[in-house]
């Protein structure tokens, strides 16, 4: 991670009561305009931002690993399920199979990730700041903000207005 990024998480985490009021009050608006505004500024920021500088959500967080996920990335590896499961992944508090540690296995000292074609489904969504009624997931765009210097500054941006 540089500089600006490591800058832009230390804003989020300066930042993070601010966040939390406003999207509480977030939750209540008009659904298809806060979509909007998320899925504008997630285009002009990921038009600039390369993951390939930072990989911080390879690095520190774990993607859940959906049963189809897995039958994708075992048959991908060329190994039984129950192999997948017992070498990479644990059962978290619920019941949702994450990685065992982080950083996950798959990242490569490039940043890339090994298995990208048949990555988890979470992980292609990942930071989730293009999906539709971003009003139900605001919690986790809070948390993704400590993560994620793009979802920072996404959120820096549309907050501006408020500052």
């Amino acid at each position: 991670m540089n500089l600006e990024d490591k800058e832009q998480i230390d804003w989020a985490n300066r930042n993070l009561d601010l966040t939390k009021k406003t999207f509480r009050k977030w939750k209540q608006s008009k659904p298809k305009e806060l979509d909007q505004k998320f899925h504008s500024t997630h285009q002009q920021e990921f038009k600039k931002m390369d993951c390939l500088t930072c990989a911080n959500c390879c690095k520190t967080t774990s993607p859940i690993f959906r049963d189809a996920d897995i039958r994708r990335i075992s048959k991908h590896l060329r190994m039984k399920e129950a192999q997948f499961i017992s070498n990479y992944l644990k059962m978290d508090d619920e019941s949702d199979y994450v990685l065992q540690k982080s950083p996950c296995h798959f990242l490569g000292t490039d940043n890339k990730c090994d298995i990208y074609e048949v990555r988890p489904l979470a992980c292609r969504e990942y930071p989730h700041t293009d999906r539709k009624n971003m009003h139900q997931i605001l919690d986790l765009t809070v948390q993704n903000t400590l993560i994620c210097p793009a979802v920072s500054r996404i959120v820096q941006k549309i907050l501006q207005p408020i500052n």
